[in-house]
């Protein structure tokens, strides 16, 4: 029973009663016009529903009607967040496109849907009168008074048990109200859904957003990961040593490594907000140095090696060389200490191959997991940074040492 009342209860059963009122509007402004409503005949009743067809279609060519009857449906047909429904993999995506008409096929759907509101507001109408006019019928017989509706159910005489029915004819009008309401929505996530090409957008944006996220992720992990990483390092090599030039040493290191970390926060703050500010500039391979210069700064002896113009690899091989070689180094401050490092970054016209290699720490597992790299999100963005510029990465032990090899195209 509560299933049954629950529709009488929420506000969209009403909205979508008077979308469908509105729909029959166009039909009672041509009946005014031909055939009038002087006592009209079953013919002329049929005739008001036809005589608005060819203006509906015509309308249907214009490419923003679309758009109107699209908002128009979602802000009444549909609860809550009106035209979102759950898509097939769980995801929520816009059940009702407000997008202008953009083919003939577009064109022919709204069509459809005009003329589809049109018959269904009329038909709407017709039981809602009707219906309230029996309610107002059935009053008249019980009070005793005279018939003054006019419905095609007749009443016959008077007596106070008519009372009991009253409330019959608007209960079966709301039924009516939610069943044609729930059709309605039917309707239109099949005429004014969206087409397969807005599908492929609406997918492609998300699409786009996810890699968005996965970047800026990345980001926060490769910098944030740095800094903390190597004021840790800094700190306790620090504490360790008791030396007071050291220690100066030591804070400078963490000073400048967490004034990039912080640039990197700001910037990556400023693309999640939306700002109209520009974002500050990504590092690049030229800066390698810096790294290169706080991981020797956090005790280790770091051996570098480039060869080839660094300045001359494109902008997004060169940024995501950068992330790339920092989460490197990263990892072997992170899980081996301050071992010896040996980086080598070559360059020639088509490629750049990246190495880092460091011993791992006696009594590393076969796999070096925990030891010489991890095994974890790092090494994982490492990999995924060298698929998406179509290279590719090798992780992983090499002849008692850890190995990140990573060899990126530059066209």
């Amino acid at each position: 029973m509560s299933r049954l009342l629950a529709p009488l209860t929420r506000a969209v059963t009403y909205t979508r009663w008077l979308h469908l009122l509105v729909g029959a509007i166009i039909a009672l402004v041509c009946g005014f016009v031909y055939p009038g409503f002087t006592r009209p005949g079953y013919g002329q009743w049929v005739l008001m529903l036809l005589i608005p067809v060819p203006l509906l279609m015509a309308a249907a060519v214009i490419p923003v009607v679309r758009r109107a009857e699209g908002l128009q449906a979602r802000l009444m047909l549909f609860p809550g967040a009106h035209a979102r429904v759950e898509g097939g993999s769980g995801s929520r995506e816009a059940g009702v496109s407000v997008a202008p008409s953009a083919s003939w096929r577009d064109r022919g759907r709204t069509a459809v849907w005009l003329v589809l509101r049109l018959w269904a507001g009329c038909a709407v109408a017709f039981v809602t009168g009707q219906l309230m006019a029996l309610a107002l019928e059935l009053v008249d017989a019980t009070s005793g008074g005279p018939a003054e509706a006019e419905s095609l159910i007749p009443v016959p005489g008077h007596g106070w048990a008519y009372a009991l029915l009253v409330p019959v004819p608007p209960l079966v009008l709301l039924g009516v109200v939610a069943l044609a309401g729930r059709l309605m929505v039917s309707a239109a996530l099949g005429l004014l859904g969206p087409t397969a090409a807005e599908r492929l957008a609406a997918l492609e944006e998300r699409t786009e957003q996810l890699l968005e996220r996965n970047r800026i992720a990345r980001e926060l992990h490769d910098s944030i990961g740095h800094a903390l990483t190597v004021a840790v390092v800094q700190a306790g090599a620090a504490r360790a040593a008791a030396d007071p030039a050291f220690t100066d040493r030591a804070l400078d290191a963490i000073e400048e490594t967490g004034r990039a970390a912080l640039e990197d926060l700001e910037r990556v703050l400023l693309v999640l907000r939306e700002s109209e500010q520009p974002a500050s500039r990504r590092p690049t391979l030229t800066e390698a140095d810096r790294l290169l210069d706080s991981a020797r700064a956090s005790g280790a002896e770091v051996d570098a090696e480039v060869l080839g113009a660094l300045d001359t690899v494109p902008g997004p091989v060169s940024r995501e060389g950068y992330r790339i070689l920092q989460e490197a180094l990263t990892n072997v401050l992170r899980h081996s200490g301050t071992v010896p490092i040996r980086v080598a970054v070559t360059v020639d016209d088509a490629r750049l191959w990246l190495d880092v290699r460091n011993p791992l720490p006696t009594g590393a597992p076969v796999n070096g997991r925990g030891s010489g790299g991890g095994s974890g999100s790092g090494l994982r963005g490492i990999r995924e940074r060298a698929a998406l510029l179509g290279g590719r990465a090798r992780t992983g032990p090499d002849e008692g040492q850890w190995r990140v090899h990573v060899e990126l195209p530059l066209g």
